[in-house]
């Protein structure tokens, strides 16, 4: 499994209004300012963070984008399968019956089964609040 470009992208923008909303809606100009990301690229992921209901909108000038929930109640899983899809390693596990031919006999199934478990252990535990801690603690590294 790889994280796209946009997987990545959007969880940083999710942990960038986590960083600096307070509850207010900022621009994607600040955002890619702050993240060194296209402002155009960063418009693409933010419709689909839009229309998932990740993030709210607001136009004019002082109008931007903010998160429509708590940081706590974000996980890294929740980001990454709204722009990526199903993070299973191979399509045979994606949910629902495996229609694979091979499904009856197959021993590498519980393989990447097991690694999808894995990885959605991880991702689905780890918060945006989570990443806003960890990115205070980095930043106090630096001083």
């Amino acid at each position: 499994m790889k994280i796209s470009t946009k997987g990545r992208y959007a969880l940083r923008l999710m942990l960038d209004l986590a960083l600096h909303g307070n509850g207010e809606y900022i621009s994607i100009k600040e955002i890619s300012g702050r993240q060194g990301i296209s402002d155009k690229y960063l418009e693409q992921i933010v419709t689909v963070l839009n229309r998932a209901g990740f993030v709210k909108s607001v136009r004019g000038p002082h109008g931007g984008y903010r998160l429509t929930k708590t940081s706590s109640e974000y996980t890294v899983g929740m980001i990454l399968r709204q722009m990526e899809g199903n993070l299973a390693p191979v399509s045979c596990i994606e949910g629902g019956e495996n229609t694979c031919e091979h499904a009856a006999h197959c021993v590498t199934v519980e393989v990447w089964k097991k690694i999808d478990e894995a990885v959605s252990g991880v991702v689905d535990r780890i918060t945006l609040t989570d990443l806003v801690q960890w990115s205070c603690e980095k930043a106090a590294g630096k001083e």
